[in-house]
């Protein structure tokens, strides 16, 4: 095959329908891919079952196949910030995701990921993210590094079991008392990409302390107790205190024009603690980035 063997598949199971082959399948169920693409990936081996088989063009169509396919971007823009590994052992990765730099394949970017740069530098191609972190904010991410373990890893994140630390830096809140929970419902905002606050049971909450003041600027110490998407990024703008550079919240100014990399989004996924689920050691990964006022 001749697509890049850093880059994972992307998977589909085909849904039903009465088309008549999967390219057919394929072309109604991404319409913004042109059918000639899609032949060209076929014939290039960048299409198979899952067992690896390559799926021609003329292919028949069965339900629930599983299909993996792999995207591709042309002339993809290169990202240039370097990434950081601080820790490798057998079950886990850990490193240090600069600004701008996306955790895994999505939209424009295939090859300039993290996921990909890591499983290039590392030999590794079982490298999975056992969570995420937005493309703007920097700092620490967790990968698996082994199938067998993996698991067990995911289980600290759905039942709590990690405490994360964010620092952002953000408008000084003198008008409010700290340490302070922020316990809100967030749901889907316009457009799709933005979170909102809404009325109802919360489903969100996030620890506010203040680790150093300048001016009309404050450090703030966040700690996710949930982790829902842009939760830290929302919570902020709420109270008043939109984190510096934040093009989505509270207006959306970020049009998805060119990054600007002088205005980096305030925000650092700062340590990660938790209690390994194979050794049973205390685990503490602190980043090495900073940010600067």
């Amino acid at each position: 095959m001749s697509h890049n063997p850093s880059i994972r598949p992307s998977v589909l199971h085909l849904p039903q329908g009465d088309w008549s082959t999967v390219l057919d399948c394929l072309c109604e169920r991404f319409p913004a891919i042109a059918r000639e693409i899609w032949v060209e990936r076929m014939e290039s081996g960048k299409v198979t079952d899952g067992d690896g088989n390559r799926l021609t063009p003329a292919h028949p169509y069965q339900v629930a196949l599983r299909v993996h396919y792999y995207r591709e971007v042309k002339d993809e823009k290169a990202i240039p910030f370097e990434e950081a590994v601080l820790h490798v052992d057998a079950h886990l990765v850990v490193a240090d995701k600069p600004h701008f730099l996306p955790v895994m394949p999505a939209g424009e970017y295939v090859e300039e990921t993290l996921q990909a740069r890591l499983t290039r530098r590392l030999g590794n191609p079982h490298l999975v993210p056992l969570h995420r972190i937005d493309r703007h904010t920097a700092g620490l991410v967790l990968f698996s590094a082994n199938p067998a373990s993996r698991n067990f890893y995911h289980a600290l994140f759905r039942d709590r079991e990690i405490h994360k630390r964010y620092e952002a830096i953000a408008p000084a809140l003198p008008g409010l008392e700290f340490p302070l929970l922020r316990e809100t419902r967030l749901g889907k905002g316009e457009p799709f990409f933005r979170m909102q606050e809404m009325e109802g049971e919360p489903n969100t909450r996030t620890r506010l302390d203040v680790l150093e003041k300048n001016g009309d600027l404050w450090r703030y110490d966040l700690s996710p107790i949930t982790g829902k998407q842009h939760q830290l990024r929302v919570h902020l703008a709420a109270l008043g205190a939109p984190i510096c550079n934040d093009g989505f919240y509270p207006e959306l100014t970020d049009k998805g024009g060119a990054d600007d990399y002088q205005r980096p989004l305030k925000l650092l996924a700062r340590s990660l603690v938790f209690d390994d689920p194979i050794s049973g050691e205390s685990r503490y990964f602190e980043s090495r980035l900073r940010l600067d006022w």
